[in-house]
């Protein structure tokens, strides 16, 4: 059941991954803002499913892991579900939608980079719990933990301001930012399907390496 569900949240978030490129190269923002909520729906258990799986010695890492990954989806699933709602009904007054449009880089936007800097910290723990087999479980365990260094920036560019409602070419830039996101998670999805699907049927669970 355990390896199951890890395959099927490897899935889950690769198909967050993949829909929320699509939808950004389309500039269909309600589809990014759902897909966005598909990857969190999907990164919990599989970091859940990683922490399952860890050796005695590294299970702090990996309990580490999934604790900021519920922190990283509870920030996201806040924002992009008033972006669905209560933005996308266009009843909120001037001052309210400052604060709550994602697109006007307000409040909201601050939020959702700190949501990606615990994702950030939650792959790069995981990437700590790994003990990997072959070179797929390396490039792995080397993705998750390079993926660790956005939680600088992604901490760092509200404090210093770097975006603001009306910047030129604001929109451009995160977009290219985020599909070079995508391009760089969408394999972190298919090397942890496959390490799932690898692991031996009678693993006993917190004894895989």
């Amino acid at each position: 059941m355990n390896r199951r569900i890890g395959m099927a949240a490897s899935i889950i978030t690769g198909t967050g991954v993949a829909g929320f490129s699509l939808s950004m190269l389309l500039g269909a923002d309600v589809l990014s803002f759902f897909f966005s909520m598909v990857i969190a729906w999907g990164f919990v258990p599989l970091a859940v499913v990683f922490a399952v799986y860890t050796p005695p010695d590294r299970r702090a890492a990996a309990f580490s892991g999934a604790a900021f990954s519920v922190v990283y989806t509870v920030l996201v699933m806040v924002v992009y579900y008033a972006q669905l709602t209560a933005v996308r009904s266009g009843t909120l007054g001037a001052e309210a939608s400052t604060l709550l449009d994602f697109k006007q880089f307000g409040l909201f936007f601050s939020y959702d980079l700190l949501g990606y800097a615990f994702m950030a910290l939650s792959t790069f723990f995981t990437g700590l719990s790994i003990r990997p087999a072959d070179g797929c479980g390396r490039w792995l365990k080397g993705l998750l933990m390079v993926h660790g260094v956005f939680f600088i920036g992604c901490v760092a560019m509200p404090l210093l301001g770097l975006f603001y409602p009306g910047m030129p070419g604001g929109d451009l830039t995160g977009t290219v930012v985020l599909e070079i996101w995508c391009a760089y998670f969408f394999p972190v999805c298919i090397l942890a399907f496959r390490h799932f699907k690898n692991l031996p049927n009678n693993v006993c669970a917190g004894s895989a390496g």
